[in-house]
């Protein structure tokens, strides 16, 4: 055999392996890019929901408390805002207004406890149980997306990985994060 054809067999495998690894190392990242868009969805499909659903909460203590205008005017501003940033897949916004609805849920909660005959009606028990198990819900889809998106960021700066992330155009995912200090507080119950 002459060196020519040694040289260009083994240049033939090279590439050829070159070519498995990038073609693999692609459909990785086609694989984790689709995980983190499927958790995103999720979570939007769950937030929209519980969007629906705040409006009915807000009806039903508004016809027990009326003279509490200002914490319903937050609560529409506040999903407002939430629905945008939402519809926009600004996860930093999002996690913004999701922190500032949340500060307004116990609120609403103390304006009820106010009210014994509200506390009574079961439409509106009905609708604090759904929004329980949709926050349940929502938590446990924050953190598979945070999950997704980690393993995104990772793969796409980790070296070769890069190289094929670059010329595919990755871009580093947000993490759904605690952005009102308060939220990280402990909370305090009292009796």
């Amino acid at each position: 055999m002459s060196t020519g054809l040694v040289i260009g067999i083994i240049a033939g495998v090279v590439v050829l392996i070159v070519m498995i690894w990038f073609i693999s190392t692609w459909n990785r990242l086609v694989r984790l890019e689709e995980n983190v868009n499927k958790s995103w969805a999720d979570i939007d499909v769950l937030l929209k929901q519980r969007y629906d659903m705040i409006p009915n909460l807000v009806n039903t203590v508004k016809g027990y408390a009326s003279h509490e205008r200002e914490i319903f005017e937050q609560f529409a501003l506040a999903r407002q805002t939430a629905a945008g940033c939402l519809a926009s897949g600004d996860v930093k916004g999002l996690g913004a207004a999701e922190g500032t609805l949340a500060a307004l849920m116990p609120r609403i909660n103390m304006v009820a406890e106010q009210y014994p005959e509200l506390k009574a009606d079961t439409s509106f028990v009905n609708l604090q149980n759904q929004l329980v198990s949709i926050e349940n819900q929502v938590s446990d889809r924050r953190e598979f997306y945070n999950a997704s998106a980690t393993n995104w960021n990772a793969a796409i700066q980790m070296i070769p990985t890069s190289i094929v992330a670059g010329m595919k155009g990755a871009m580093r995912r947000d993490l759904f994060e605690v952005t009102d200090p308060v939220q990280r507080e402990a909370v305090q119950v009292q009796f």
